[in-house]
C-alpha cells in the first residue's frame, strides 16, 4: 500500500513540478552553448586527453582544462588539477596561499561548511596547522533574514581584513544558498570599502545552477560535483584574478614552481568529458530536486527550497523533526542506488564533522555529490540533504523508494 501511495505522490508532484523544469532546461540549454562554444574556440582534440609523467612541463592537456574553466567560469586564470583532493582541499589551498600571519578571515555567510572549522581553527587541537596556529584571525558575521548582511561585513573588515569568505550553498545549515546577484552585489561593496580585500565564493553545488558564475576574485571548487558532470573521478578547481590563483599555485606546489608542473598519468578525457557534460547533469540534479521538495512537502514535511523557490544550489533540505525517519530516508536513497544497494548506512563519527553523520551515496565515484546521495548530522532539527541525480529517472525511482520507507 505504502508503494501505491509513493508513486501517486510522486507522480502528482512530477505534474506540479512542470513549469520549474522547463526553466531548468532553459538554463541547460544556455549553459551547454556556453560549454561547446569554449570547446569549440580552444579547438578541444583527442591529444589533450593523452595521460602524462613526470614533471609535467607543457602538458597541453592540464592547460587546454584549466583555459575551458576559465571561459566557462569567466575568470583570468584557473588552476584545475586531480591532485586536489576535495572542495575543502581547494578552500583551503586558496585560504593558505592568500592569507599571511597578522591577516584576518572573515566568514560573510555565518559559519562555513563543518570541514572548514579545523582549517580555520575553529576545533581542534592547537599545532594542528590552522590559520589560527598561523596567526590569522578570524571573524564571523551571521545572515541577516536569510541574506546577506553588507553593511555588517564591511564593519567586519576593520583594518586588518584580508579575505572575505562567502558560502555559495546552504552547507549544514537551514538557510537559502546564496544567489549570484547577492553575491556580487557584496563583491562590489566589499571592494568600495577596501579595495585590496579578496572575496573568495565556495562555489561548491553551485555551479551550472544559473546561467553566470559570481564575480569574486576567487571561485573554488570540487569536481566530483558539478563541473565534473559525474565523470570526473576525483579533482578540484581555483578559478579567479590571475594574481590570486598565481599566489595559490605558489601554495599548491610551491614558490617559483606554482602551476606551471604537475602531470596526470590517468589521462584527463574524464574531465573534459565531465565538463561537457556538467550543465546536463546539474539540470538533472535541480530537476530531482524540485521533485523532492514538492513530494515530500506533499507528504507533510518541511522542506528547504520550496519546490518552486529560486535555486542557487543541488541541495535539498528536508527537515524530518527526528532520528528514526532522518535515518530511514537516507538508508532507503541507499538502497535504491545502483552501487551498494545492500549496503546498510548508519552514523558514525566522520573525520572533519563535530557531529556522527549518516551519509547515503551508492556511487560510482566515491563521495561525489553529484551522483544522488543523502547525508546529514545527527542532530536536531535532524534535517537531510539530498543532492545529485546523473539522471532524473534515477531521481524519480529513489525518491519514490525512499517515501515508501517513511510514509
Amino acid at each position: 500500500m505504502n508503494a501505491e501511495r509513493a508513486q501517486a505522490m510522486v507522480a502528482q508532484a512530477e505534474l506540479d513540478c512542470q513549469k520549474i523544469f522547463a526553466q531548468i532546461e532553459e538554463t541547460e540549454l544556455y549553459n551547454t552553448r556556453k560549454v561547446l562554444r569554449a570547446f569549440r574556440q580552444h579547438e578541444i582534440a583527442a591529444r589533450h586527453f593523452t595521460p602524462t609523467t613526470g614533471y609535467g612541463y607543457d602538458d597541453i592537456g592540464r592547460s587546454a582544462l584549466e583555459a575551458l574553466f576559465c571561459d566557462v567560469l569567466g575568470c583570468e586564470a584557473a588552476l584545475v588539477r586531480p591532485q586536489i583532493a576535495s572542495g575543502t582541499h581547494a578552500l583551503a589551498i586558496a585560504l593558505y596561499g592568500i592569507l599571511r600571519p597578522g591577516d584576518a578571515l572573515i566568514a560573510g555567510a555565518g559559519k562555513p561548511y563543518d570541514t572548514l572549522e579545523e582549517v580555520i581553527g575553529l576545533a581542534g587541537e592547537r599545532g594542528n596547522g590552522s590559520l589560527r596556529d598561523f596567526g590569522v584571525s578570524y571573524r564571523q558575521v551571521e545572515l541577516k533574514d536569510g541574506g546577506l548582511d553588507i553593511p555588517a561585513i564591511l564593519d567586519a573588515l576593520g583594518a586588518d581584513g584580508k579575505l572575505v569568505l562567502l558560502q555559495r550553498s546552504r552547507g549544514y545549515d537551514w538557510r537559502s544558498s546564496l544567489s549570484v546577484e547577492e553575491i556580487n552585489e557584496a563583491v562590489q561593496a566589499i571592494h568600495r570599502k577596501k579595495a585590496d580585500v579578496v572575496v573568495m565564493v565556495d562555489n561548491c553545488y553551485g555551479e551550472f545552477t544559473h546561467r553566470e558564475e559570481p564575480k569574486a576574485d576567487v571561485l573554488a571548487g570540487s569536481l566530483i560535483k558539478n563541473p565534473g558532470g559525474g565523470l570526473a573521478p576525483t579533482g578540484g578547481y581555483i578559478a579567479g584574478r590571475a594574481d590570486c590563483v598565481e599566489k595559490i599555485t605558489y601554495r599548491y606546489t610551491s614558490p617559483g614552481v606554482g602551476g606551471e608542473i604537475g602531470s596526470y598519468a590517468g589521462g584527463y578525457q574524464p574531465f573534459f568529458q565531465g565538463l561537457f557534460l556538467a550543465p546536463h547533469t546539474v539540470a538533472q540534479a535541480l530537476k530531482t530536486a524540485v521533485l523532492a521538495a514538492r513530494a515530500l512537502e506533499m507528504a507533510g514535511f518541511s522542506v528547504s527550497p520550496a519546490y518552486d523557490a529560486p535555486r542557487n544550489d543541488i541541495i535539498q533540505a528536508i527537515q524530518f523533526g527526528a532520528p528514526e525517519p532522518l535515518i530511514a530516508f537516507c538508508q532507503a536513497i541507499q538502497a535504491n542506488s545502483p552501487v551498494d544497494s545492500f549496503v546498510v548506512p548508519e552514523p558514525w563519527a566522520m573525520p572533519g564533522y563535530q557531529d556522527p553523520v549518516i551519509m547515503a551515496a551508492g556511487t560510482f565515484v566515491s563521495g561525489a555529490s553529484i551522483e544522488l546521495s543523502a547525508d546529514a548530522p545527527i542532530r536536531a532539527p535532524y534535517i537531510a540533504y539530498l543532492q545529485g541525480g546523473l539522471t532524473y529517472a534515477h531521481g524519480k525511482l529513489a525518491l519514490m523508494g525512499a517515501l515508501e520507507a517513511i510514509l
